[in-house]
């Protein structure tokens, strides 16, 4: 039986940055090789500038750490973030906040997979933090939304591109232009989370969901990763070239040897991540 423990992830004491996190924790089950980056600000999980800048860096972290496979985002409480600290964004300069995206596409940098488990409120940058992760596992409590207009803004971390690109202009501007909020089984409709389950199922399903991903290749998983964010962004004969380069590069890769081996002899694959 595997046992997990589940601790306080430790930082490299000598990064400044991360030596007094703002508003989140980050805990770390080796059995599982699983990370999670907890916001704990309740009720409303509201997101400093400070934490965006720690965020970037937290996902730096872990995916460099051969400890950890699968990052989970999630928050304490019924909210995961109702988004950001208003106030802040007065305080900083014009330059500054056009470059706020930066930090929010940290989990779609990341090479690993990147879950966001969200409950409860889920607006502003909080989902445009959700809509930088690879999946979203949602409650049925979810609700989802980007607000901005009604200060008289628009967002800026991404959100209105990601979404763009996930569900199409029209139910974009339905959603953004009147900062329309969207429950968790229509969010599921429309194609822009993983799936909507009963919130008492929210955390088991992740958990399943995170020790299936741990079954396959970790090398396979990054490229792919890769191979489909870039494709995104590009026409579909520029994806398949960048797939199919991708491709021949697995071709000659221990991962890919060891599943035709596996596929073969009828076996569960070992992968290494090489």
């Amino acid at each position: 039986m595997e046992f997990s423990t589940v601790t306080p992830y430790r930082f490299d004491s000598t990064d400044r940055l991360l030596a007094d996190l703002d508003g989140f924790r980050v805990e770390i089950d080796e059995a599982k090789e699983r990370a999670d980056i907890v916001l704990h600000r309740p009720p409303f999980n509201i997101v400093s500038m400070l934490q965006r800048d720690q965020f970037a860096a937290v996902f730096a972290v872990l995916d460099r750490d051969p400890k950890v496979r699968v990052i989970v985002l999630r928050a304490e409480g019924e909210n995961f973030s109702s988004g950001g600290n208003i106030a802040g964004f007065m305080e900083k300069s014009a330059e500054h906040v056009s470059e706020l995206a930066v930090n929010i596409a940290a989990p779609e940098r990341c090479r690993k997979p990147v879950i966001a488990q969200v409950r409860g409120y889920c607006f502003g940058v909080g989902f445009e933090l959700s809509l930088a992760c690879d999946f979203r596992i949602v409650s049925e409590t979810a609700q989802f939304a980007l607000p901005e207009m009604r200060i008289g803004m628009i967002p800026g971390s991404g959100g209105s591109a990601r979404l763009l690109h996930m569900i199409g202009i029209c139910r974009t501007k339905d959603m953004v232009m009147r900062a329309k909020r969207i429950p968790g089984r229509q969010a599921a409709d429309w194609g822009f989370v993983t799936d909507c389950v009963a919130d008492a199922e929210l955390e088991a399903t992740v958990a399943a969901l995170v020790d299936e991903l741990r079954g396959f290749s970790p090398l396979a998983q990054r490229t792919i990763k890769g191979v489909l964010n870039s494709g995104n962004n590009v026409s579909v004969n520029g994806a398949i070239e960048i797939e199919g380069q991708a491709y021949g590069r697995l071709r000659g890769s221990e991962d890919f040897k060891e599943g035709v081996a596996s596929f073969h002899e009828k076996r569960k694959p070992v992968f290494k991540g090489v």
